[in-house]
Order: C-alpha cells, then structure tokens, then sequence
C-alpha cells in the first residue's frame, strides 16, 4: 500500500460522504428515518462495490480503517474535558437521570449476554460466543462502539467477521430507534403523555435536511492559541493522534512484555489522552485545549469509521447470520420498549415521557437520534432532559469506559453469562435506588425546579 492508496480511499469515501449529504437534502424518504448521511455513504460503497455492481474499489487496507479510527476517537472523548460538577451536585437534580440512563447500559448489557447468550447457544452452538456482545454495543454504542468490540473480538479471538455482524446490529438500531421513536411519539401524544406539544409535529428543515441556516448556526470550538505560532486545529488534532499513537505504542509493549495480555488498544489510548490532559493542566496549558474542539475531530473520525465499516459489510456473512441477529436485535428491542412504557413512567420524577424517548433514541443509535426524537416532543428543551444528560454523562462515560474496555476481554475468556449476569444485578439495583430516591418510593414530582410544578399540572 503506498501514500496514493491512502489518500484516494479516504478521498472517495469524502466525496461519497458529501454526496449523501447532498441526497439527504434532496430525498423526502431519507429525511423521514432521519438515517445519517454516514450511513447512506456506506451504503452506497457497498451497492457500487465489488459485492454488487464492482465499479468502485478501495485498497485492501480499508477494511481495517474502522478499528484505527475507533482509537483516535477514543483518544478525543476525554482531552480538554473539564467537569465542575460534584457527584452530589449532579444528584440534586440529575440524579435520577444519571441512575436510569446508566440502568440501561447494564440492562443492555445483561439481556444480550445471559438471556440471548443462551437463546444463541441452545439453537446456533457454532456461533462465535462474543456474537452476542455485538448487539448492545451497536445498539446503545453506536457504530463506533460495535467496531470497538469487533476489533476486540478479532484482535482476541480472531473473529474475522466481528466487524460486519456489530455495523449490521448498529444499522438495526439506528433504524430502530427512528421508527420505534416516530411510532411512539404518536402513541404518546394521543394519550395526553407529552407535556409540550398536543400532537406530533415536524422537525425543523435544518435537522431534516441537514442544513443549518445562518440564524442557527453554532462555534465550532474556540482557538486557544494563535496560528502564527501553529494552527489551533493542527495543535487539538496532534494531541489527539499523540494519544491514539501511544495507545497503539503501549498495547504493543504490554503484549512484549506480557504476550497472553491482549489489551484492546482504545482503552489504553484513553489512558493516554488522561496522562496528556494531567501534564498540560501540570504545566498550566489544559486551559488551551478545547473539548469542543477534540470532539469535533472525534466526531469526524466516527463519520469516515462509519463510512468505511458499512461499505465493507460482507452480505455473505449477514445472511449466514440472519437468524441469531433477528433472535438478539428483537430482545434488544424488546428491552427498550419495556423501558419507554414500564420504566420510565414509574421512576422519573417529572417528564417520564420525554426523559423516556430520549433513552429510547440513544439507546438504540446514537445520541444525535435521541436528541432528534427529544426535540419533537421538547422543542424549547423546558424539560431540562439534556441538561441534566450532560451533567450525568461523565459519571455515566465511567460505567461505559469500564464495561467496553472489560466485557470483550471476560466474554472472550469464557465467563459470557457470569458478566451478563452481574451486568442485570447492577440493573436491578440501580432501578431500586432511583425508586427509592426519585421514583414510586419517594412520590411524585419531588425536588422539583422552579415552575415545573405548573408545567406538570397542566395536563
């Protein structure tokens, strides 16, 4: 592979990325499954690809662009990040957010490696034992998180077609979570359960189409240094290939130095980009890194890494596991509807329904479907859900860090049900504290903000 071959795979990826874009602004049908332009990308590589019409080829090194992209977005999440918050601030008025929405990372977790561990066992015996992992990790994970654990998987095990069977299970979510959302809304609204509107109404043309007008246009990060001196983009984005650098530096002298130790290697380019954040705010520079910034390069990352996994999805290895990905995306499913419609309405303290779809949203795709099914039922966000989301979401990364860098690991050594196991109790225990402290145990409408009460009267 030479320098040429680099540069045309990621060139054609971008033109195809800004193509669906193009047909995201054109093409009604995209717009209503809100599907990602990423995603349409990829598609679109695949159809025109060598397992279809055989017109468009990338070099043989583009299959494993997603696991080394899937480190530097790892090594962004946490550079310039800066949390003010104490844990018991965050409790105050978030914490039933910071119970539930970590309650679904184990539930997830528990369902798809005890209960789908077991269904997968039983009727498909051949199947590769971290199959299951996939699901959960593509479900409330993203693409990004299923090509985490596929390459895991692969580097652990050396299961080869981890990568197509986790981007197939975050397609199923992403899809999921749009049409179960949508179906919802309306069910909601009918019955009175929505605070905000009184019907379903339309989304905005710029989350539709993708464009942003002029009016809502937002700073993409600030420049903390001057670009006489270097470029404030080149400066985020070298301390975030620094990190995904060392990560892949000391994965490889762990396993010298210890060669039954595998170590994913995005877990330790975590580890790398925290040493690198505790050394400039050592030396008084952490204020001159942008988190804003760092996640925009991470985000970027993910869109090429969710281009390039789609696009290098095998069918043949889809079809052959067609009928344990249905058995294990229907329990995911499952679980995420009994958590909209049981959970949710009897835990939250205020706006069950819109906190509700909200974890709905993310918890079968991303974080942008939720914010996007939020948004319909909270357009002036009066329900103060994302606010208390992001003051939970760095106790909430914790559990999320420590079961992504553990779970393949354990799966892979053969303790699959006891991790899935542990995973329901956490659960479980979880629920019990936010009904204790928030839910059906402690009353309706406790510790509320100001004028709430009025808002939840209404209806």
């Amino acid at each position: 592979m030479t320098a040429v071959d680099f540069l045309m795979d990621f060139a054609k990826m971008s033109f195809f990325l800004c193509f669906a874009q193009f047909l995201r602004t054109r093409l009604k049908v995209l717009q209503k499954i809100l599907m990602p332009s990423s995603v349409v990308a990829g598609f679109l590589c695949l159809l025109l690809g060598p397992q279809f019409l055989n017109v468009l080829h990338f070099s043989e090194a583009s299959s494993g662009y997603s696991s080394v992209l899937i480190v530097i977005l790892f090594a962004s999440l946490f550079l310039g990040k800066q949390h003010k918050e104490s844990f018991k601030e965050t409790m105050v008025h978030a914490g039933d957010t910071l119970l539930l929405n970590s309650a679904v990372y184990f539930g997830q977790y528990g369902i798809a490696l005890l209960v789908g561990g077991v269904i997968v066992h039983l009727l498909f015996p051949q199947v590769n034992q971290g199959f299951c992992l996939l699901m959960p990790g593509g479900f409330s994970g993203g693409h990004g998180t299923a090509a985490t654990y596929a390459a895991a998987l692969e580097q652990m095990s050396g299961w080869e077609e981890a990568m197509t069977v986790g981007q197939t299970f975050a397609t199923i979510g992403i899809l999921s979570g749009v049409l179960l959302g949508t179906f919802f809304i309306n069910f909601a609204t009918k019955r009175g359960a929505t605070r905000f509107i009184s019907h379903a109404s339309t989304l905005p043309d710029s989350m539709l189409t993708g464009l942003i007008p002029e009016e809502e246009r937002e700073s993409l990060g600030h420049a903390t240094i001057s670009s006489m001196s270097l470029e404030p983009l080149v400066w985020h984005l070298s301390l975030v290939l620094a990190a995904a650098g060392g990560g892949f530096y000391l994965t490889d002298a762990i396993h010298r130095a210890v060669p039954a130790l595998n170590l994913p290697t995005f877990s330790l380019s975590i580890l790398c980009a925290l040493a690198i954040q505790f050394v400039l705010d050592k030396l008084g520079l952490g204020q001159y890194v942008h988190h804003e910034v760092t996640t925009r390069i991470g985000n970027t990352a993910t869109d090429y890494l969710v281009g390039f996994a789609v696009a290098s999805i095998k069918i043949s290895v889809v079809v052959k596991y067609a009928v344990p990905l249905l058995i294990v995306s229907l329990l995911g499913i499952a679980g995420v509807i009994f958590y909209l419609l049981v959970v949710c309405p009897r835990l939250f303290r205020n706006f069950w329904f819109e906190r509700g779809i909200f974890i709905l949203g993310w918890s079968t795709g991303v974080c942008a479907i939720g914010i996007t099914l939020l948004r319909v039922v909270d357009p002036d966000s009066k329900s103060h859900t994302l606010e208390d989301y992001s003051m939970s979401y760095l106790f909430m990364s914790m559990f999320e860090m420590v079961l992504i860098a553990a779970l393949p690991g354990i799966v892979v050594a053969g303790y699959q049900y006891i991790a899935g196991g542990i995973c329901l109790v956490v659960f479980v225990l979880l629920l019990l504290l936010c009904a204790r402290f928030y839910g059906v145990f402690r009353g309706k409408y406790s510790d509320l903000r100001p004028g709430e009460a009025e808002i939840l009267k209404r209806r």
